[in-house]
């Protein structure tokens, strides 16, 4: 029963498919061609530790903006081990950009790249828990999270590949550099003393305490907010408390936590939320009942355990951000509103799943439209 369920819903996609790409109406890469509905990719990159928390729908995507990253990352690294050669003059050609616009000419390639054809054969990867014919908001959710989750560790893995410097697999806190931005800055500069780049985060992120991080740990120590690790989990609150603490005093008190904490908690929990449109009055009832819910031990101060139950609001982790890629994308293509895609809805709205490389200016290649 199970081999005939599989061979009807494999033979009705594919039923769809050349409906769809025969149907004057339907052949989605043509409106791509369209001057306002060209694919791009990201043409530029940031290396200095803020993340990017947008991720390619399409795992082909991602690997085409992965190689691109790649590439702008080792000339980077040639740089910074080699400044003598910034002075030197530029080179006629780059052959590596010459690369980057033949991709962005095979994703605007119907014949090569077809858009409905990928959307074919990905909703049966993401309809899997149940397998039942729609895409739910958490399969969506748990699909951007596994393409986030590879992201993430590629980043992790190349990070490694430039400190592990005896080429062992583990890096030691003698061979960690902190950034270069860090290196390069005074003791004055702003980030120049945070514990990011200390040994005591180092120490936090050794699970298994052998002075040495593998991979597992090296990717916690490069994003603690997804990481499991209560040693680093408890640093993470402490590093807060450090960062907030403006009396020195070793806790949050009212004032800091409300200064400085409460509106990320308040954006974690209302999407879209904007302080700038309340007055400090109103904002400040419920951010002395939080506060009050928080302070276990009615000191007026808060500790570094009891920041715990909020530190997730506070660090979001790539399934927050995955949860809401997914959210947006359902509320854009879901036509008859029952909280989950068919393919159908999947293919009649292919921008919703592509957004994160359409561009609607022709002559901005910069310019990224982020929803998410």
């Amino acid at each position: 029963m199970g081999k005939v369920s599989v061979v009807i819903y494999i033979s009705v996609a594919l039923l769809v498919f050349w409906l769809v790409s025969h149907s004057p109406n339907k052949s989605l890469n043509r409106s791509y061609h369209h001057a306002s509905r060209r694919l791009k990719l990201r043409s530029s990159y940031t290396f200095t530790g803020a993340n990017d928390h947008r991720v390619a729908f399409d795992p082909i995507v991602a690997d085409i903006e992965r190689r691109r990253e790649d590439k702008e990352w080792e000339k980077l690294q040639f740089h910074n081990r080699h400044p003598e050669f910034d002075s030197a003059p530029a080179a006629e050609s780059q052959p590596e950009w010459e690369d980057f616009m033949n991709a962005e000419d095979y994703l605007n390639d119907e014949d090569r790249f077809n858009i409905t054809g990928r959307l074919v054969l990905l909703f049966p990867k993401i309809d899997v828990d149940p397998e039942d014919g729609f895409v739910s908001e958490s399969e969506l959710t748990q699909w951007n999270l596994k393409q986030s989750e590879k992201e993430v560790l590629h980043r992790t893995q190349r990070e490694m590949e430039l400190h592990d410097k005896n080429k062992d697999g583990l890096i030691s806190f003698s061979e960690y550099e902190a950034p270069s931005w860090v290196r390069n800055s005074d003791n004055t500069s702003f980030g120049y003393d945070m514990g990011w780049w200390k040994e005591e985060h180092f120490n936090a992120s050794d699970a298994d305490g052998d002075g040495l991080l593998n991979i597992t740990e090296f990717n916690d120590f490069l994003h603690p907010a997804d990481s499991k690790n209560p040693k680093l989990v408890q640093w993470l609150c402490k590093e807060e408390i450090r960062e907030r603490d403006t009396d020195k005093d070793g806790k949050v008190n009212f004032n800091e936590f409300f200064h400085g904490l409460f509106d990320l908690v308040r954006n974690y929990n209302e999407e879209g939320y904007n302080s700038s449109h309340e007055s400090s009055d109103l904002m400040e009832a419920p951010a002395k009942k939080l506060f009050s819910q928080l302070d276990k031990d009615g000191d007026g101060l808060l500790s570094e355990d009891e920041l715990l139950s909020i530190i997730g609001k506070l660090h979001p982790s790539e399934h927050y951000y995955a949860k809401q890629q997914a959210d947006y994308i359902i509320s854009q293509a879901d036509a008859d509103k029952d909280g989950r895609l068919t393919l159908t809805e999947m293919i009649d709205n292919p921008y919703v799943f592509y957004s994160a490389i359409f561009n609607d200016d022709e002559d901005d290649y910069d310019d990224l439209h982020d929803e998410f």
